[in-house]
């Protein structure tokens, strides 16, 4: 992921060479940094927790069929309804890495949307340009896979809050969630 270069900040000690636009962009660039230092470490966490669950998996299928192979008794049943069980609880876990998922898309949707947007700030030819910014605004846009993003950039574009805008985006969640019960794809 390319950023957006900038001199050290000056802030403390402002001189003619001062700029907004440098310690932005130095601003922009440190939520870069903090959100893909974020997803590296979740996503070592994720990976650690995916691994344990396909062996519990193994494991409790092998004990499922064990137990299946012993003879009709309470202790057979109790075997075989706690494996139903932790299998249905693992299916549980599944969803939540699900949501992980799609947690760790939306923040690098934003990372690599708050890297064009310094770029973009950062280049004089660029920042007082209104097609640059129809065009970052457009690629922004693009990428949301989800209905609720969508709203919400669209609220923010026309001048909304963004306690209006996430309001809006619950509201607009909790119809589509009462409608189907279908999954989210993202």
């Amino acid at each position: 992921m390319s950023e957006a270069s900038a001199s050290p900040s000056n802030a403390d000690k402002p001189d003619l060479d001062w700029s907004q636009v440098r310690e932005t962009v130095m601003m922009l660039n440190l939520a870069i940094a903090q959100i893909s230092e974020t997803l590296g470490e979740g996503e070592e966490s994720v990976a650690s927790l995916a691994n344990s669950f396909t062996s519990m998996a193994g494991n409790v299928q092998t004990a499922h069929l064990a137990a299946e192979q012993l003879p009709d008794s309470t202790e057979k049943n109790t075997i075989i309804n706690n494996c139903q069980s932790v299998t249905h609880e693992m299916h549980q876990a599944i969803v939540a890495f699900q949501f992980y998922d799609k947690l760790s898309q939306r923040l690098a949707h934003v990372s690599k949307s708050l890297n064009v947007l310094g770029s973009l700030v950062s280049d004089p030819a660029k920042l007082y340009n209104p097609y640059e910014w129809k065009g970052l605004q457009e690629k922004i846009k693009s990428k949301y896979t989800v209905e609720s993003e969508r709203i919400m950039f669209e609220f923010i574009l026309k001048g909304r809050t963004v306690e209006e805008a996430l309001e809006l985006a619950k509201q607009n969640r909790i119809e589509n969630e009462k409608d189907d019960d279908d999954v989210e794809l993202f």
